[in-house]
């Protein structure tokens, strides 16, 4: 049975392993994205964030995280399926689990960079909702892959 759950502490290392897969796979680590991997604590939940993981037989599978951000708004990011469990629709539940938490919360809006080379992730992101930010409204991103920018109003 699968599950997605709030971040508990020893998911550190799953966490890191996820995301480290998928992005060694089509691109490169970067610095930015180290220090977020190897202390999730200080990067993401201390400040306000969140994390989610998608557990099957007690065995994380995925993960996403929310980033708080200073307008008030939030940051999908460092969103990972394992890539053996790709195609069972965990990213869809993680993404929606991401977005009800946001809800709850009275999270005006979803923001998340993405890559134009990662097509079923743009069409997951735009079938729950997010849609591209114009031109004049990209903010320099700390990741060199970054070029897909989107966003999800939900007030």
């Amino acid at each position: 049975m699968q599950v997605v759950r709030a971040f508990q502490p020893g998911d550190e290392e799953a966490f890191r392993t996820l995301n480290e897969a998928w992005i060694t796979k089509y691109f490169r680590l970067e610095d930015k994205d180290r220090e977020t991997l190897e202390d999730p604590h200080s990067h993401i939940l201390s400040l306000g964030g969140q994390i989610f993981m998608a557990v099957r037989n007690g065995q994380p599978i995925g993960c996403c995280g929310l980033i708080a951000l200073q307008d008030g708004s939030m940051e999908i990011a460092k969103m990972a399926v394992a890539e053996t469990e790709r195609g069972h629709g965990i990213g869809r539940k993680l993404l929606d689990y991401a977005i009800d938490y946001a809800r709850s919360h009275a999270v005006p809006r979803l923001y998340l960079e993405t890559n134009s080379s990662l097509a079923n992730a743009i069409h997951l992101y735009e079938s729950a909702g997010f849609e591209r930010l114009p031109a004049e409204r990209i903010q320099p991103s700390p990741y060199a892959r970054a070029n897909v920018y989107m966003e999800m109003n939900l007030v």
